[in-house]
């Protein structure tokens, strides 16, 4: 099977850069007004905080944040923007009459897609979470607490044979209280330590104080007691402190590797970190579909101008990040999974693409 090159041309070139730079420019303007809106809001919280913190901290990591959350919205209206405008000047009319075919036609499009694709993906992979660290110990500090300090009652599986249990955990200190680690061997307890205070150090590293262990071997008992203990126990404060934002300041490779953990472990409450992890690849798809969608619904003049194509856009952008929240809360009540329900505005949208697609070639 051939498959035909396509040839790098101007007409492509003069598209991208035309489909870039409104893109880039609604993100500028719309952070701009953002920017307003949230001083606006929260003007008591940064009159307390020093200026280099809400600066540094705050500002400069929560515009890149929610530039990528918004991505999908900018791209559709830099799609619809720019091609009503190159249809109510007759360009496109220009160049399918000059023999370039629909679907070649797409072939800048698809490209500029990719590129806001790439950068979205690398964004909220890899960028954007350490930078949320920041930001969000700035709102815990300076705004609103939405940091998880302490547990109480808390029981989790350490490895497949271990349970751990802390009648009180407090962050600040590191310390817990009353602990228990238990160990069994098909099903049957084969050693048990208890402990009255357990502090948490570096890398699964515990240091037990005024500890006791009891052995059971047959019918027989050893107890072993001591003051102090160092020892290597596979959980971190983070497996069973879970605070609301902490799904964000992971990258994607650790957001995976805490959610396989975590499933090991029997931990039920991490359905907000499988919805980001998969919302994360689901934006990146949604570059594709929507410039797809924008495109076959803006390339036609249309009587009334760009105005309808850019109302018509708004309301298809808006509604898909609404539908895509709407489906996040079916995944948090267990309705769907959290990967089909981020997937599900993809699906629709790519049906709705398909089909606006079809109309505009063949129309």
């Amino acid at each position: 099977m051939n498959i035909p090159k396509l040839k790098y041309t101007i007409l492509d070139g003069y598209i991208i850069k035309k489909f870039l730079g409104t893109y880039i420019f609604a993100i500028i303007l719309i952070l701009a007004i953002t920017i307003m809106f949230d001083i606006n809001e929260k003007l008591d919280s940064f009159l307390k905080a020093p200026l280099k913190a809400t600066i540094f901290d705050y500002f400069l990591n929560f515009l890149p944040y929610f530039a990528n959350q918004f991505s999908p919205l900018f791209t559709f209206i830099a799609v619809i923007f720019f091609t009503s405008k190159l249809a109510d000047n007759s360009e496109i009319i220009a160049m399918l009459s000059s023999g370039m075919s629909y679907k070649r036609l797409l072939v800048p499009y698809m490209l500029s897609a990719a590129v806001i694709a790439g950068a979205t993906f690398i964004l909220s992979a890899y960028v954007i979470p350490p930078a949320n660290e920041k930001r969000i110990a700035y709102q815990n500090t300076y705004v609103k607490n939405k940091q998880v300090n302490y547990g109480s009652n808390i029981q989790l599986m350490v490895s497949e044979n271990e349970i751990a249990y802390f009648s009180r955990y407090e962050k600040a200190t590191k310390t817990g209280y009353r602990f228990s680690l238990e160990t069994f061997d098909d099903k049957k307890l084969i050693s048990r330590l208890t402990a009255q205070s357990i502090k948490y150090d570096t890398l699964y590293q515990w240091t037990v104080k005024d500890y006791m262990i009891r052995d059971f071997q047959g019918t027989r008992e050893k107890i072993t007691r001591g003051s102090r203990l160092d020892t290597i126990i596979p959980i971190q404060p983070r497996d069973f402190l879970i605070s609301e934002n902490d799904n964000e300041i992971m990258t994607t490779p650790d957001l995976s590797q805490y959610i396989d953990s975590q499933r090991e472990r029997g931990v039920a409450n991490i359905k907000n970190f499988e919805i980001e992890y998969h919302k994360r690849y689901a934006m990146t798809a949604a570059a594709f579909i929507l410039t797809i969608i924008g495109m076959s619904l803006s390339s036609k003049k249309v009587k009334g101008g760009m105005g309808i194509n850019i109302g018509i856009g708004l309301v298809l952008s808006f509604s898909y990040i609404l539908f895509m929240t709407v489906t996040s809360s079916f995944a948090i009540s267990g309705l769907t999974s959290p990967m089909l329900a981020m997937w599900i505005p993809n699906i629709l949208y790519s049906i709705i693409a398909v089909i606006l697609y079809r109309r505009a070639s063949h129309g």
